[in-house]
């Protein structure tokens, strides 16, 4: 049973932060150093001074972060630039964004969700996750005690949920509402309601949730509630660190769009690569288009044009630095079957599994380990950048993949299977510090 509850959320005061853009940030994981310089300088309480700190106060020594961190978050309450609601909320977020010249509008609910451990089935992963991370996560909640970034969450709403909640605030102005970095136009409203919360929380009783991101900081959440139990004699079932952050939104929400993860693999070695096209025969059909006299651009179209006209045969696309050619990866039907015999068939259907297990790890020898490292992979959903990258020599290898569906998700999760990491890149990202929850009794 999935407990879905509103909550007294923690703001951004409007009568001191006139612009939200100015104080919130996409999560923690997806900020460069550059980003969160940017970041910082914007406003003096942006919230990645409380997920990720100023420059250089996460690394190397991350205690002096936590620290900071957990000062500015009380010094922020205390002098109301930070306030929690009087009464609970549902926060219903849109976002109206463009992907390739169609706009979209995605609806979400953000809540308070009680934790349950996976095997319950009522929460499902479908992405491993690092234990350094973890680790790094578990060490800042303990010391804020708070939410800010919401898990990003998915569920089954054919009764239209949000639909109902966005025929409650049809009428009303958003409580905020900006433009951000990208030109997408965020808005959140407040269902204070008690008979319309009430509804959403009986009909969510009966859903299963897929965490579609955020995998990090539920098990964050998770652990964090472990600890306090462990060291709190005063915790039960009523304290606040029973529930997580999250948002909410519909797996059949047309506005729900996920960018493929194209990935960038740098350290092959010259003696690996060359040899790569020879060894790759063996599981591929292997479509080489090679560079017209003026330039790479008509090759890396024509590939791109390949790759998304069938989206069901596992295709890959690939650039290796040095090459006057890209190349379109087919499987061939009998070598895959062998290659992947000890794969569950959900996992299968997916690209980046061929990816991962055959290409990464069968042919250029790569260690789970190794491909967790993101010095040695790394990701982009932008297949200009992935194509630059592998021409210009900031990666040996740009393998292009097709996204993969929300429907192979929900399968993965609900057989209990685990994808490979940054298997799915869910556009756009939930922002934190919309609101913030805290995980203590009382706040500061």
């Amino acid at each position: 049973m999935a407990k879905v509850s509103p909550l007294k959320g923690i703001l951004y005061n409007p009568s001191v932060v006139e612009n939200f853009g100015d104080v919130v940030s996409p999560p923690y994981d997806v900020i460069s150093p550059e980003y969160q310089k940017t970041l910082c300088e914007r406003h003096p309480n942006n919230v990645v001074r409380l997920i990720l700190g100023e420059p250089g106060e996460n690394s190397p020594d991350h205690s002096v972060f936590y620290r900071a961190a957990a000062k500015r978050y009380r010094s922020w309450l205390s002098e109301k630039i930070l306030m929690q609601d009087k009464e609970p909320a549902f926060y219903l977020s849109s976002v109206t964004f463009t992907v390739e010249n169609q706009s979209y509008t995605r609806y979400g609910i953000i809540a308070d969700v009680g934790l349950e451990p996976f095997e319950k089935k009522i929460i499902l992963p479908h992405e491993r996750t690092s234990s350094k991370v973890k680790s790094d996560r578990l060490m800042l909640t303990k010391a804020t005690r708070a939410n800010f970034s919401p898990i990003f969450s998915l569920f089954s709403d054919k009764g239209s949920i949000l639909s109902l909640l966005e025929e409650s605030v049809s009428l009303n102005n958003p409580d905020i509402s900006f433009v951000d970095d990208r030109g997408e136009i965020q808005s959140v409203w407040r269902i204070t309601d008690r008979s319309i919360q009430k509804q959403i929380s009986e009909i969510m009783e009966d859903k299963q949730l897929f965490i579609a991101d955020g995998h990090h900081r539920y098990e964050t959440a998770l652990a964090y509630r472990q600890w306090l139990s462990e060291n709190n004699p005063a915790f039960s079932e009523n304290h606040p660190a029973n529930y997580v952050l999250m948002y909410l939104t519909s797996i059949e929400d047309p506005g729900l769009v996920i960018l493929p993860a194209h990935r960038l693999l740098k350290g092959v070695g010259k003696e690996r690569s060359d040899r790569f096209l020879e060894d790759a025969a063996d599981f591929f059909h292997i479509h080489q288009i090679s560079f017209k006299p003026s330039g790479e651009s008509a090759a890396q179209a024509e590939l791109m044009g390949m790759l998304k006209s069938d989206t069901t045969k596992n295709r890959i696309g690939m650039a290796i630095y040095g090459h006057k050619a890209v190349y379109l990866l087919t499987p061939k039907k009998e070598a895959l079957e062998e290659g992947l015999k000890d794969v569950p068939h959900v996992l299968k259907e997916l690209d980046v599994t061929v990816l991962t297990k055959i290409v990464l790890m069968r042919l250029l020898g790569y260690e789970i380990a190794e491909l967790d490292d993101e010095q040695i992979l790394s990701y982009t959903s932008v297949a200009d950048d992935a194509f630059h990258a592998a021409f210009s020599g900031k990666c040996d290898m740009a393998f292009l993949l097709n996204a993969t569906g929300n429907d192979q998700v929900r399968a993965v999760a609900q057989a209990g299977e685990i994808m490979p990491r940054k298997s799915t890149f869910y556009y756009p990202k939930v922002f934190a510090g919309l609101v913030i929850s805290s995980k203590e009794e009382t706040l500061p």
